[in-house]
């Protein structure tokens, strides 16, 4: 592999977007660490201190942000506005037929859908934005810290404003970043984006878990909590990997004197097939009820029972309801992405069938029973691999926010995995060995 990397930097092309997306890399985590106008910076960084360890239900949007959510910096908003504009948009493309027409029209309607996703993602900035800085002026950013209240001194409508101006803009150059890296770098621009975030909250978090523990100054902890990452990496790239490959046979046909089609593939179903989304989901849906708790400031018994019920992630309530709704999503996103009968059209179309399997609506049936029966033992793997670093991890202190937690090992395996098979093709297009041998 080290071979392989030091080929990529000797291709001149090549070599230019490795550094190029390496650049981009530097400036967006530079943005991460330049406070917005109209916040104490000083006070910022006491309540951050303060919170460390326990973010409460900010914790998985801090994460995707790299940490700059808390901080309320230019890029406090991070990814999470366009990741949740193309959530929508995917949805509704289901939904709505105009948009679903779009999206068979090619590159065209692509290009559209796009630009809808972009629209989107700033007026998803936009309220986001102006939630953060009223939540932070109103001192419940930080409900547990000494200085919460003094965090945005100047309340004038002139820099709020300013504010959110602030950090929608720093949103659409994110935006801007990822499509750079997507066109003149190595690809999956915005996915880069995002393994960066999670990633750069690594180090930190490992060295709080050594600082924290007993056994012979915290080395023990630090080596059990890593060698359960090593496994954890190893069983998601594992699973990653895994896919049914359902054999299709093209029908030879004569057009003039020539012969088209007889040629042999296969539909690869994954066995993860929804990806980390349905993690994204439910862990989203159980942060309303604590969000809610956290702005009302609310001491009543329902918010009492949701913040021992709900927003703690150890409690037993928590972890059944959060595995539930993963294996929900898992099956509801899978439904919604892949349409068997789409799929038995267009291989009818074109000549195609499954060795055994009638073209049309057997092909259709067919599909279905595969994937329900593939997608079950995915979105067990899914509530599993979230839930087991909680369980396993809770006396080093670790949560649903630690680094090896199961959002971000999912994306972090998914988006490297994903890069390195791009930069691979890209090797092999020069005939040099790729990176997996």
């Amino acid at each position: 592999m080290l071979t392989a990397f030091a080929r990529a930097f000797k291709t001149p092309d090549l070599r230019k977007k490795l550094l190029f997306t390496l650049g981009i890399i530097v400036v967006y985590r530079l943005g991460t660490h330049i406070p917005i106008p109209g916040v104490d910076y000083k006070n910022v960084q006491e309540c951050v201190k303060q919170a460390s360890g326990n973010q409460g239900p900010l914790g998985l949007v801090n994460m995707f942000s790299g940490g700059a959510l808390l901080q309320i910096t230019v890029f406090a908003l991070g990814i999470m506005p366009y990741i949740t504009a193309s959530i929508i948009l995917q949805l509704l493309t289901v939904v709505i037929p105009r948009l679903e027409a779009l999206k068979k029209e090619g590159q065209a309607g692509t290009a559209k859908i796009t630009q809808y996703t972009r629209y989107l993602t700033i007026a998803l900035a936009i309220l986001q934005g102006t939630g953060l800085v009223a939540t932070a002026r109103s001192g419940a950013l930080f409900s547990n810290c000494t200085v919460a209240g003094q965090i945005v001194p100047d309340q004038a409508i002139f820099t709020t404003v300013v504010m959110v101006v602030t950090m929608t803009a720093g949103t659409a150059v994110v935006m801007w970043l990822g499509e750079l890296i997507t066109d003149r770098g190595i690809g999956n621009g915005m996915s880069i984006l995002m393994f960066i975030s999670i990633a750069a909250t690594f180090p930190s978090a490992l060295w709080a878990i050594k600082q924290e523990g007993t056994l012979a100054g915290g080395w023990i902890e630090f080596g059990t909590v890593m060698l359960v990452g090593f496994v954890m990496v190893g069983l998601v790239v594992f699973v990653e990997q895994a896919q049914r490959r359902i054999p299709v046979q093209y029908a030879k046909r004569m057009i003039g004197r020539r012969s088209y089609g007889g040629t042999s593939t296969y539909i690869p179903l994954k066995v993860n097939q929804a990806g980390v989304i349905p993690v994204i989901f439910a862990s989203s849906l159980l942060y309303i009820p604590a969000l809610v708790v956290q702005f009302s400031n609310s001491t009543s018994g329902w918010a009492t029972w949701i913040t021992k019920n709900l927003a703690d992630t150890g409690a037993t309530p928590h972890i059944i309801l959060y595995f539930f709704l993963i294996v929900f999503f898992a099956f509801f996103y899978v439904a919604i992405s892949f349409n068997p009968e789409e799929v038995a059209d267009n291989m009818k179309k074109y000549g195609g069938f499954i060795p055994g399997i009638r073209a049309g609506r057997p092909t259709a049936e067919y599909l279905s029973y595969v994937l329900n029966r593939i997608t079950w033992p995915g979105s067990l793997y899914l509530g599993l691999i979230s839930l087991v670093p909680t369980m396993a991890l809770a006396g080093f202190g670790a949560n649903q926010n630690f680094p090896f937690g199961g959002t971000s090992i999912l994306i972090i395996v998914g988006v490297g995995l994903e890069t390195v098979k791009q930069i691979e093709s890209q090797l092999q297009q020069r005939n040099y060995e790729g990176f997996l041998r």
